[in-house]
């Protein structure tokens, strides 16, 4: 798993860190089921604070990308197929289209989705 981060970039390390496993996830490259090097390992290796790395993991966590299982690690929980799962992708095109002609804005329509969630 190759991820690199700018350290005087405009996007925070942590947000570099999720965004590029997030990558890796949805172009197949991390399979369900991969384990990822510990967040103290990826810090040492980014030279990134264990925080950083940390705040990445529970975000991609938060997304159902990953899944920590305490002592015994992380691991990818979504496969591509499940990210770019053609019925939810229809299932959000029907829900924007229906917003809008509701005449919602994109910040209600996000707080409906939200709310079903």
């Amino acid at each position: 798993m190759e991820i690199s981060v700018d350290p005087v970039g405009l996007t925070p390390p942590y947000e570099q860190v999720r965004s590029q496993i997030e990558g890796l996830i949805r172009a197949g490259e991390l399979a369900r089921g991969t384990r990822l090097p510990t967040v103290r390992q990826l810090s040492l290796d980014l030279g990134l604070a264990v925080n950083t790395v940390a705040r990445a993991y529970k975000e991609l966590e938060a997304d159902r990308l990953v899944e920590t299982r305490g002592r015994n690690g992380t691991f990818v929980l979504a496969s591509r197929s499940q990210i770019d799962d053609a019925a939810t992708h229809t299932a959000a095109v029907n829900l924007a289209r229906t917003a809008r002609e509701a005449g919602l804005s994109l910040a209600e329509a996000t707080q409906i989705l939200n709310q079903a969630w």
